[in-house]
């Protein structure tokens, strides 16, 4: 759906974006990962036309991105922003309306969603009375609301407790579900692996690595399998695996093995369950966050 081709965008002889070039996929979630100053921010301003690129070109449904494309994308913000002084059901319509909504269609929308969050009596309420968690539920209300193409949520779950994050999440799969393709920027790995299809990851202006969730977690996997058994000894070395570690716990005793080249899990447990009682066996696939660090840091 969104192409980024080749994009630069330089500050002088600062470069906050050097040759990124990114492709999100119609109908998936798409997370846009690095580290603070990495240059996610200023890519998410350029694909929103608040800045353009020093070089390079936005492609939204197969053509140049102009300005009017923008009617057609949600951006929620890292940084909050409602006018506090507004009662909360006054500016969600008025920014019901900068998308290009009637007031009759808005009005009807926002009574839905302010039904599905139960948030109605909130409606004559002024912004400075709610709570920053109450605040956001409103924002990403106005930001959803008038059913764009393309929802932008950077860090969408900062200050929620875990049970509006939760309901935060579910929505952001209803709408994937419903067809909306959706950019999620944000520091939390564990969402990415619940809610990411998809993945580019920035660090210093430049894309370090992009593709399927998926597909990059067993890329930099190390070829390993987790084995709880019980017995009062430690397994012994096979010839379709190696000890990495072995350890005595409470009930049971836990391995790590690494896998010899060649061998299947079949030749693995083949010579395990010959040797132990096997409780469980599990591939080991590293995490997002180790994968994030990892790239990073190069540690």
């Amino acid at each position: 759906m969104l192409e980024c081709k080749r994009i630069t965008k330089a500050f002088g002889e600062f470069k906050a974006l050097d040759d990124v070039s990114v492709t999100v996929p119609e109908g998936k979630i798409f997370g846009l990962l690095g580290p603070n100053g990495a240059g996610k921010t200023t890519l998410i301003r350029i694909i929103n036309r608040i800045t353009i690129p020093t070089a390079g070109e936005v492609i939204l449904n197969g053509k140049h991105m102009d300005d009017e494309d923008v009617r057609a994308i949600g951006y929620l913000p890292e940084e909050r922003g409602l006018f506090k002084k507004m009662k909360v059901g006054e500016q969600s319509l008025y920014l019901a309306r900068l998308k290009g909504m009637s007031a009759a269609a808005a009005t009807s929308e926002l009574k839905k969603w302010f039904i599905r969050f139960g948030i109605q009596s909130w409606w004559d309420k002024k912004v400075e009375e709610l709570s920053k968690g109450m605040a956001q539920k409103v924002q990403f209300i106005t930001t959803v609301l008038h059913k764009p193409q393309l929802l932008i949520l950077d860090e969408p779950f900062s200050g929620f407790d875990p049970v509006n994050a939760q309901i935060i999440r579910d929505e952001i799969l209803r709408l994937r579900d419903e067809g909306t393709t959706i950019i999620l920027s944000t520091h939390n790995m564990e969402s990415v692996e619940e809610l990411c299809d998809n993945i580019a990851l920035i660090n210093k202006a430049r894309l370090v690595v992009t593709g399927g969730t998926d597909a990059i977690r067993r890329e930099y996997g190390s070829n390993q399998v987790e084995v709880l058994y019980r017995s009062g000894e430690a397994l012994p070395q096979g010839t379709a695996y190696a000890i990495f570690s072995d350890e005595e716990r409470k009930a049971d005793r836990r391995a790590v093995l690494d896998v010899a080249p060649g061998c299947s899990s079949r030749d693995v447990l083949g010579e395990l369950i010959a040797a132990a009682d096997i409780v469980s066996y599990r591939e080991l696939i590293p995490r997002m966050n180790d994968i994030f660090i990892k790239l990073v840091t190069g540690k």
